[in-house]
């Protein structure tokens, strides 16, 4: 499963031979992350941005407004790519708990290795921003409820439960992604590791009162 393509593909024109606002965009967005990729997060500016991407920089400005918001745009585009493969991935899953679990696992944690560590370098450009904040949490909360409704099938817990407890498994599965991009696991390692998590975090009882 590729989440990101960002080899260049060709973007369409308008009648006039110009990129549409949208199509533009978007070739900026695949600009920006070739500069991650090949030249760090802190080389993303939006005159670098501009050189690279053969426009004048008026119009970087024009989609993004400032730096930080082409690092947030990018950050958001590339979860927004995570999210559409695990959807994709969970399209047709009616199995077990286990089932379920390793298809969660898998992708979430092939989603990871595909960014080849982008999203985690933005991440980390980003620290310490308040908006950032904000959309981090907005983020984190999508794929609560995406885990939550993919396993609410197979759980016998109250959607606020399991809910609760997605939370922590989308809180492991970031800790796990991290792990594995800085060498210390596999791909294969964390995604079964991510998938035990799941099951043991659903077979358990929830506390008495």
């Amino acid at each position: 499963m590729n989440a990101i393509n960002t080899s260049g593909s060709q973007l369409h024109k308008t009648g006039t031979g110009r990129l549409s606002r949208e199509e533009r965009r978007r070739q900026l967005l695949d600009v920006a992350l070739v500069v991650i990729r090949e030249e760090g997060a802190d080389r993303l500016t939006l005159g670098h941005l501009a050189a690279r991407a053969g426009v004048s920089k008026p119009i970087a400005y024009e989609h993004f407004g400032t730096r930080s918001g082409l690092l947030i745009e990018l950050y958001k585009w590339l979860d927004s790519k995570q999210v559409e493969a695990l959807r994709e991935a969970l399209k047709g899953v009616r199995g077990s708990l286990n089932s379920t679990a390793d298809v969660i696992a898998t992708a979430y944690i092939h989603c990871s290795a595909d960014t080849g560590g982008e999203w985690h370098a933005l991440g980390a450009a980003l620290s310490g921003s308040e908006e950032m904040g904000a959309v981090h949490q907005e983020l984190l909360n999508g794929y609560i409820q995406l885990f939550a409704s993919a396993l609410e099938p197979c759980s016998t817990l109250s959607r606020a439960e399991l809910e609760r407890r997605c939370v922590g498994l989308v809180g492991a599965g970031e800790s796990l992604s991290v792990m594995m991009l800085g060498g210390q696991c596999s791909e294969k390692e964390a995604a079964e590791t991510f998938a035990s998590l799941i099951q043991g975090g659903l077979c358990a009882s929830p506390p008495q009162p």
